[in-house]
This record gives C-alpha cells, structure tokens and sequence, in this order.
C-alpha cells in the first residue's frame, strides 16, 4: 500500500508539473528534464511512470476528468456530466488549449470522446432499457451524439471560450428533450435489416 501511494504521489507531482510548464511553454518545447527538474525528481523516476511526455499528458486527461464522469452516466445526471467536461477545461484553460494547439491534439480529442461516449452511452442504455433495441443501434446513437457534442466543445474553445458553461448546457438539455426516446423506439419499431431492406427497395 506504500508503494502505490508513494507511486500515486509521484505521478501527481509529475503531472502538476507539466501543467505548470504549459502554462509557459507550448507542448512541443517542454522536454523531459524541464518536468523533473521542476518537480525535483530525475529522468529515470520519470520513465518508471510514464513512457513519455504523451503517456503523462493522456494520464492526466484519464485521472483528473475522465474518472471523475462516473457519477452521471444516467438519464437524470447526463446533462451534470457535460457541465463537468465543460468547467474541467476552464479550471484548466491553458492546460487544455496548449494540447489543443499542439501535436497532442488527439489527446484531448480522445479524452472528449471517451467522457462523452461512456455518458451517451449510459443514456441510451437506461432509456433502451425497455426496449428492444440492437447494441448496434445503440452505439451508432452514442457515437452520434458524442460526435456532436465533442466538436461544439472544440469550436467553444477555438473562440475563446466566452459563452458560459451553464448557458450551452442549458441549450442542450432544451434541445435533447425527449430526442433519445423518440430515436431509440424508431430503432425499435423499424429494426436495422427492414431499414436496410427498405432503403435498398426506393
């Protein structure tokens, strides 16, 4: 239990770190020995950790956000979870805009995903619960969905980030009101094969 808290510690370090230097720095001029230098360990505690600068970036995104959506993949909390993902990248602005305009773009493309196609995902299940509805059908609805919401944060960011959190949520939750059950019993009611089917017959 010591060493994995001594570990946790270590990593938390290392990741303050380079948030701290990005605050500074674009991503692509941070070098390793610039993060253990600032955090007081040495290269080789570093790759112990992290295979590198990209691996603590990705870790950090998982740790801090990621893991903390688990509470709202419901019907009731979804709209909680995206106002989550929202403030965690104010708190975080330059952290999240350097990776933005970075190389390691995909890190935080990745991390958008993954949080909100687990609450996506979370909804359609809840709400399909009754239903019968293919697993196919309910991923393309989540991924669908995600799609969407990851590239309005984008374009959020891109312009500044000047519309408040609550007001674009607030529009979202006005705007999803009653649209998973109406997409999930289309599905039900018109099966994928004799969707195919029909479309193929026009």
């Amino acid at each position: 239990m010591i060493l994995l808290s001594t570990s946790s510690i270590t990593k938390k370090a290392l990741a303050r770190s380079l948030k701290q230097t990005m605050q500074e720095l674009p991503l692509s001029k941070i070098t390793v020995k610039q993060i253990v230098n600032h955090c007081g360990v040495n290269r080789q505690t570093f790759y112990y950790h992290f295979q590198d600068i990209y691996d603590l970036l990705g870790w950090i995104y998982q740790t801090e956000a990621i893991d903390s959506l688990s509470p709202f993949r419901s019907y009731q909390t979804w709209t909680q979870g995206l106002y989550t993902i929202f403030t965690y990248i104010e708190n975080n602005k330059a952290f999240c805009l350097n990776t933005l305009h970075s190389l390691a773009r995909s890190h935080l493309d990745s991390y958008l995903y993954a949080a909100t196609y687990d609450l996506m995902l979370g909804v359609v299940h809840e709400v399909s619960s009754s239903m019968r509805v293919a697993d196919e059908d309910k991923s393309f609805l989540a991924n669908f969905y995600t799609l969407a919401f990851t590239g309005l944060v984008i374009q959020w960011m891109q312009d500044g980030m000047k519309e408040p959190p609550s007001r674009i949520v607030k529009r979202l939750s006005e705007l999803m009101e009653g649209n998973f059950e109406r997409a999930l019993q289309r599905y039900e009611k018109c099966p994928k094969s004799r969707q195919w089917h029909e479309y193929v017959q026009k």
